[in-house]
């Protein structure tokens, strides 16, 4: 038996040498942390429980019948975070960079089968050099098994992709069908066609980083959620974001042990809303004002931040936070920013998370770019999200509600819960004075002074529509809170909705706007 023993510790000891020591010293001095490394940053201490540690690849043409690694490129299995179960892999770039073969994708696919199977959250961290070119159709049909699970894991259980290091081709749409995406500054890169490939074809040059680094994801394509600068902040922040977050879609979110005290009225909310529409200010600030310690993780921060959206808590429990934001582009909808939160609340709603809407809004982008873009596709997105949430939906008017952004973020019709207004609230089909350019067109043309006659009836369109008691009137509103109460009162409503079940009717899935 002590040698059968003894044999076995060898093994376990080739398993966990990667690609050898040359290559674990190339892999640190290129400032990348080691496959096993990642994992002990990210689960809590001695949890981690390996899976399949000895499968090596089949392959033996072009020279892989002389390279064989036990765990084929990457680590997988289970492990805990802050004490709640999770399934994950960590690809190993020292062994053949990380390429993805048949086995490998066996092992990725066996460990998402087990977080599918047992309800508990899939964590993948990716540093890869994509397809394996010695197995060829393998390596690809090895990929459409992980794409699969990653579809049909959606909605179940939540999925978190960590870019630490380079993923090509087809391996970047794993992530993208993930729930969240992750990206280590300097190391993490996706993309489909490398700086090389592009260069032959188009006849561009680009760097790796300027092609699909940490920047131009969390910025301009919005493939990624969030840009970390070192590793270990990066896995901190999923096991922050994880704290937000239920195991799988037949739970709730955890509830927070230690919630603020709700009842102390807020005098200084007040001052950080100017009255007039004309001026801007911060809704970051409005939101830490009140969440629960002034914890707020905001989601694709640098995506379309004319729209902020984020996880917190209020009297400790999970909210999913929609909001404008004034200081980008007055706060407008457009194409980017309807994706962005259409894409959260599905989210949200999926995983038993309320949605609480902070509005300030003046419409739609207008503009031929937009239009000819795309923006009523994208932006149909917003209204069939919200139309398909069943979770809470609260929304808080604070200044301007217009048009058909009103619609899509705080009209009664389109099922929201509760709707709250400032005093400060103006809803409208527009503002007064392009509503004045269109409804008086002619007189204004026509009048003496045409100045005066257009600056009359302004005020007679600000009187009848800028304040919320005309929709109060009609019960298009259900209070007109006091600022300083805000926190309190969105507390009370969502008590107020804890119980709610609403049911759909039975059907295969919907077709929403792509």
């Amino acid at each position: 038996m002590e040698e059968l023993l003894e044999k076995l510790r060898k093994k376990i000891k080739e398993t966990r040498a990667g690609g050898g020591a040359k290559e674990l010293e190339k892999q640190k001095s290129s400032g990348k942390k080691t496959a096993r490394e990642r994992i002990d940053l990210l689960l809590d201490k001695e949890s981690f429980h390996e899976l399949d540690p000895f499968v090596t690849s089949r392959c033996q043409d072009f020279g892989m019948d002389r390279r064989k690694f036990p765990g084929d490129g990457v680590v997988s299995g289970s492990g805990r975070i802050d004490g709640r179960l999770v399934f994950l892999v960590s690809q190993d770039f020292t062994i053949m960079g990380g390429t993805l073969g048949e086995m490998q994708a066996n092992k990725i696919a066996a460990c998402q089968d087990l977080a599918i199977k047992n309800r508990r959250p899939f964590i993948q961290i990716l540093d890869s050099g994509g397809a394996r070119i010695q197995e060829g159709v393998l390596a690809l049909n090895g990929y459409g098994h992980i794409f699969r699970r990653n579809s049909l894991a959606s909605g179940l259980i939540p999925q978190i992709s960590i870019m630490a290091g380079p993923t090509a081709g087809g391996a970047v749409y794993s992530p993208a069908l993930t729930d969240f995406v992750f990206m280590v500054e300097g190391i993490g890169r996706m993309f489909i066609t490398g700086p090389e490939v592009i260069k032959q074809v188009t006849g561009e040059e680009v760097s790796f980083e300027e092609l699909g680094g940490a920047r131009i994801h969390n910025e301009v394509s919005g493939v990624a959620h969030f840009a970390l600068p070192t590793e270990e902040e990066c896995f901190s922040y999923v096991r922050k974001l994880l704290s937000f977050l239920p195991a799988n879609c037949y739970e709730l979110p955890p509830v927070s042990r230690s919630p603020q005290d709700q009842e102390a009225p807020d005098e200084n909310i007040e001052a950080l809303i100017p009255v007039s529409s004309e001026e801007v200010y911060d809704i970051k600030e409005v939101i830490h004002r009140i969440v629960d310690h002034q914890d707020f993780l905001e989601v694709q921060a640098f995506f379309a931040p004319n729209a902020v959206i984020g996880l917190a808590r209020l009297a400790g429990k999970v909210v999913g936070i929609v909001a404008n934001q004034p200081l980008i582009m007055a706060g407008v909808l457009d194409i980017d920013s309807s994706d962005k939160i259409a894409r959260f609340v599905r989210f949200c709603d999926a995983f038993n998370i309320p949605i609480i809407n902070l509005v300030d809004v003046p419409g739609y982008l207008p503009g031929t770019d937009q239009e000819h873009k795309g923006i009523i596709r994208h932006g149909a997105k917003i209204l069939y999200a919200y139309s398909e949430a069943t979770v809470p939906k609260i929304s808080l008017i604070l200044r301007k509600a217009f048009g058909g952004a009103y619609i899509a973020l705080c009209s009664q019709g389109m099922g929201f819960d509760y709707i709250l207004a400032y005093p400060t609230a103006s809803i409208a089909v527009m503002g007064a004075e392009g509503a004045v350019n269109i409804l008086f067109r002619k007189e204004i043309r026509e009048a003496v002074d045409s100045e005066k006659f257009r600056r009359e009836k302004e005020k007679e369109y600000q009187e009848k529509f800028s304040h919320p008691y005309y929709a109060a009137s009609y019960g298009l509103l259900n209070a007109i809170i006091d600022p300083r109460h805000t926190r309190q009162e969105l507390i009370r409503v969502l008590e107020d909705l804890s119980a709610k079940k609403e049911e759909r009717a039975s059907k295969k899935h919907g077709i929403p706007p792509c």
